[in-house]
């Protein structure tokens, strides 16, 4: 963002107006798992109508509006706004608005950065339309900030809502994406962008089958009061054991330079796709903050799945922690974070 605004990037925990979901369809990569993946979208439809609006971006409103009344109370469906749009996908986190707020009163400022499918993987045109639909018909109050010309995905950024920013090299240095001239280039072209006064780079941290190269919302999280969640792994036997401790290290130096507590939580036993037998990006750090609640993904692991839901629990207090079934969204590369987008307080008109 331009120097000298005041706008910054709030902290997921903040007050929110509401979340947006968009409908798996028969059109998605969901088509084979169509009724197990929307069984879990109503659970997560559920949790969010119950506490704030919920926008559903739907290319077939009538039969998504017929699925969600099987799952919603009426007073929930009145939470509901269903938005008409052509989709290519279903990963609201990283097609959607990253809203930023002013600190000292007015307009938030909705964000459009573009979207190409991490980096030209997988075809985007339409979920990168998505946005300048949501906001030229009307439901969304703020000024529209046309970000075209840069390439950001919102699972791959977190806020502390302080000013700091955290992020990981593998994902913003990518090829692909924005062409950056090194790491010096990229801190500064994001921080300037996002208005921050601080960027955490994680260097190390992968999870196999990760399509996103490293999205830190499947690394480390910021959390209240100076906290910061991470995937650990324990099993020296694991792939995995050797990028993630030293993402660890890493973290333990970024936590005694700038103050943070660092709160580890297991990383879920490996999760397989069931024809190729390739390991799935299952973690608990997917999880996402909502008005009063945290949706916490499980795996059909009921020790870890527990597990991960105390942490979050200790973490979060007065939240109640709703575990999610992830497993239909896992197969697919995602969970519950990257299925959703969160939106501040005063940005929805319904709200």
């Amino acid at each position: 963002m331009e120097k000298g605004t005041g706008y910054f990037l709030p902290a997921e925990w903040a007050e929110q107006s509401g979340v947006e979901l968009i409908w798996p369809s028969m059109e998605t990569d969901w088509r084979d798992t169509l009724e197990d993946v929307q069984a879990t979208y109503l659970q997560m439809a559920r949790a969010i109508a119950k506490r704030e609006t919920l926008l559903i971006v739907a290319s077939h409103p009538s039969q998504t509006e017929a699925a969600l009344k099987t799952g919603l109370t009426e007073e929930m469906m009145r939470n509901v706004i269903i938005a008409e749009c052509s989709i290519n996908d279903t990963w609201a986190r990283d097609s959607g608005f990253i809203t930023m707020l002013p600190g000292g009163g007015g307009e938030a400022k909705l964000t459009d950065f573009r979207f190409n499918g991490w980096g030209g993987k997988f075809a985007a045109n339409r979920d990168n339309a998505i946005n300048s639909h949501l906001y030229n018909k009307g439901l969304l109050r703020g000024i529209y900030d046309d970000a075209s010309d840069f390439i950001l995905e919102g699972g791959s950024i977190e806020s502390d809502g302080e000013g700091t920013i955290m992020t990981t090299t593998s994902c913003l240095l990518s090829p692909g994406r924005n062409g950056f001239a090194g790491e010096a280039d990229m801190e500064r072209r994001i921080m300037k962008r996002l208005n921050a006064g601080r960027l955490i780079c994680l260097h190390h941290g992968a999870l196999e089958g990760d399509d996103t190269d490293g999205h830190i919302d499947t690394l480390a999280r910021f959390c209240p009061d100076r906290k910061i969640l991470y995937i650990k792994c324990v099993d020296p036997r694991d792939d995995h054991y050797p990028a993630l401790s030293a993402m660890e290290e890493e973290l333990q130096q970024v936590a005694e330079r700038y103050g943070y507590t660092l709160v580890p939580v297991p990383l879920p036993r490996a999760v397989y796709d069931a024809k190729s037998r390739a390991r799935l990006p299952a973690t608990y750090a997917n999880f996402l903050i909502i008005n009063g609640a945290v949706l916490c993904p499980t795996y059909d692991q009921e020790d870890m799945d527990s597990e991960a839901c105390r942490i979050l629990a200790g973490l979060f207090p007065g939240r109640e922690i709703i575990g999610i079934a992830a497993s239909p969204l896992i197969r697919q590369g995602g969970s519950v974070h990257c299925s959703t987008m969160q939106f501040p307080a005063g940005v929805f008109r319904q709200s």
